[in-house]
């Protein structure tokens, strides 16, 4: 497995608004973005900084997130998610991820993926 052009430094954003799909509601109100919703946005951006360079042969699975959510985020306000490569150690990959809303930086930490192999290579 030799992807040349992976290397740290490789990123994605994703923006969204926050929609019910996306919220709490046992805070009250309208809700707030979810934890669980803040993961799987950084999960996203951490395979969309690697994808293109893996190609259709591979992909990315995660299997390790350090994050903290430190602050909320009410629905109607937009998202920005973002994920870079810092380290690949063999098929493991860590990123630096982060979530801002319009105000504010409301998440922070680590996440990791590891490549592997979809379906069987074409001879």
């Amino acid at each position: 497995m030799a992807f040349e052009e992976l290397k740290p430094g490789l990123q994605a954003e994703i923006t969204t608004v926050v929609d019910d799909s996306l919220v709490v509601k046992h805070m009250g109100g309208d809700g707030v973005f979810s934890t669980p919703s803040m993961i799987a946005l950084m999960e996203r951006a951490g395979i969309q900084a690697v994808q293109p360079v893996l190609g259709n042969t591979h992909t990315t699975v995660g299997f390790e997130v350090h994050v903290k959510h430190f602050a909320p985020t009410p629905k109607g306000k937009t998202i920005t998610v973002r994920a870079e490569l810092l380290e690949i150690d063999g098929r493991k990959l860590r990123f630096k991820v982060e979530a801002h809303d319009e105000d504010k930086k409301v998440g922070e930490g680590t996440h990791r993926r590891a490549i592997v192999q979809i379906g069987q290579p074409s001879t």
